[in-house]
């Protein structure tokens, strides 16, 4: 069974125990976090009507707060004496997914009928 979620503006592929670095969520560690569900799948079953997964929530729980790796930028001008480089560290929040909701079968619409 796992989930499609949806936080800072991107999509993550999950199962119940993994463990994902997500752009920084307001929230301290030992939290937990609900996350929007976009699709569920139990392996027999593919549910990706918005409203019948409009109740359910996949919660983790925050690990931490930390920076990622650094990126570097360089901008060059050929011919132009012109070279700039700047470092970029994005703020992350690691999750560890606790619990993945179960579809219900008389209520679950799914995308095999369509």
């Amino acid at each position: 069974m796992y989930a499609i979620i949806t936080t800072g503006g991107k999509q993550y592929k999950v199962a119940k125990g993994d463990v994902l670095d997500v752009e920084k969520l307001d929230a301290q560690p030992g939290d937990e976090v609900k996350l929007d569900v976009l699709l569920l799948n139990d392996g027999k079953q593919v549910v990706v009507d918005a409203a019948s997964l409009a109740d359910k929530k996949v919660t983790a729980k925050v690990i931490d707060q930390h920076k990622g790796e650094k990126q570097l930028v360089f901008k060059f001008q050929k011919r132009k004496r012109y070279r700039r480089t700047k470092g970029h560290r994005q703020n992350l929040t690691r999750l560890e997914v606790a619990d993945v909701p179960a579809l219900s079968g008389s209520a679950a619409t799914t995308a095999s009928a369509e």
